[in-house]
């Protein structure tokens, strides 16, 4: 006799799924779960404690829980009676966002703009709307994933070129013609920094758009944060700079620039524009308060700077292989994921928290532990790390990785 636990709430069973979603998934992902993760997910460690060094996180600047942020945030949702949920192409020309829009446009450089749900609806929404079947895309190797689904949502024709290599996208853009050439200003998981001048050269001299994502550049590189193509003097040779509002700006929104002739083209062909709800009225306070801040955070951007200098030197001095990057992002690539996970368990043991990155976010075989550094860093806390590293160095013997192999390797043809 059933209980009547049972009774009230009968026990639910989803409908048996269909065979070819079953093979994909064991063609996909089963093998990487009992074989290679040991049955653990391979981004989940364990919990952060009370006295551990946190860097898994996008706070570049520190910015989370500013008074002056908190207090826009309050006053909107005190303030806000009858607001309209609904998609922001529907927002008239003097609600907030706009105003919000054209702030951040003008921090920038440009003229006008559009804020999105996040950085990849951004740059989906972009390059949806500027490239089509016949205009090719030249993306980077380690260009987002959210630019490479913005060419396919294009139904463009996609190449890739070799990551921070000029010379190979001019010969790309000789064999295929003007299109669209698509770049990171810092790579979201080396922290590579773009050689940005010799790119825009090279897309200049063949005719072509660009596009520049300053995810992990805006609000701590350039003036007042203004970005890298405003430090590098581009901004008025770059056509649309993108962004994700979730690093320097710690929000949960996108941006992308674009001249206000497109203003109307863009609201009736951007899906994820259509298709997506406008922000809340008090995430657009607080955006609006964090551009402030952002603005007037020279200090923290020069700790930033100070901290990736230091922390990048103790990690090479410790034997590893980081040369692919330069900026507050730093890989530790240790190959495959049942390394990276060792290497992820070994840090977290000393309270050292990374992320683990691994495929779809890179190449197969070429995960890491990625380590975002902030502004807030203190000596003690970096001098942790410093030590945690040498500890670990000990033991994993970074210096075999096959990125390290393959440095050498490089270096060694490079100097015969």
């Amino acid at each position: 006799m059933e209980d009547t636990q049972t009774l009230c709430h009968p026990r639910r069973v989803d409908p048996a799924l269909p065979l070819a979603l079953r093979k994909r998934i064991e063609r996909e992902f089963s093998d990487r779960w009992k074989h290679q993760w040991g049955g653990k997910f391979v981004l989940h460690g364990r919990t952060a404690g009370p006295g551990a060094v946190r860097l898994d996180g996008n706070d570049y600047l520190c910015v989370t829980g500013h008074p002056d942020i908190v207090r826009a945030q309050i006053a909107a949702l005190r303030q806000d009676a009858e607001s309209v949920v609904q998609s922001g192409v529907f927002l008239l020309g003097d609600h907030p966002a706009h105003a919000l829009e054209k702030s951040l446009a003008g921090w920038i450089g440009k003229e006008d703009g559009f804020l999105c749900q996040s950085g990849y609806t951004a740059n989906l929404g972009l390059l949806q709307i500027i490239a089509d079947e016949q205009t090719p895309v030249y993306l980077d190797g380690l260009a987002h994933m959210s630019l490479w689904e913005g060419a396919r949502a294009a139904r463009a024709p996609a190449h890739a070129f070799r990551h921070n290599d000029p010379a190979h996208l001019e010969r790309m853009l000789q064999a295929h013609g003007p299109g669209v050439v698509v770049v990171d200003s810092v790579y979201s998981t080396t922290g590579a920094l773009c050689p940005l001048r010799e790119i825009v050269e090279v897309a200049e001299r063949h005719l072509s758009t660009i596009v520049v994502d300053e995810s992990h550049s805006l609000g701590t590189h350039g003036p007042q944060g203004a970005g890298l193509c405003a430090q590098e003097g581009l901004t008025d040779r770059v056509h649309f700079i993108t962004a994700s509002l979730a690093k320097a700006f710690a929000g949960r929104a996108g941006f992308f620039t674009a001249p206000p002739s497109m203003r109307y083209y863009t609201l009736i062909s951007s899906f994820p524009n259509i298709f997506s709800s406008s922000l809340l009225p008090h995430e657009i306070a607080g955006l609006s308060a964090t551009l402030g801040v952002v603005r007037r955070s020279d200090a923290a951007r020069a700790r930033l700077h100070a901290n990736t200098a230091r922390l990048r030197a103790s990690l090479a001095n410790a034997g590893f292989p980081i040369h692919q990057g330069s900026e507050q992002i730093i890989a530790l690539e240790a190959g495959t994921e049942p390394a990276t996970m060792l290497l992820r368990d070994a840090l977290e043991a000393r309270d050292v928290i990374g992320a683990i990155f691994c495929a779809p976010a890179t190449s197969k075989n070429r995960a890491m532990v990625r380590l975002t550094l902030h502004a807030s860093l203190t000596d003690a806390e970096l001098d942790h790390v410093e030590q945690v590293a040498v500890e670990v160095a000990r033991n994993l013997r970074p210096w075999e990785w096959p990125i390290a192999r393959r440095n050498r390797l490089e270096a060694n043809v490079g100097g015969a």
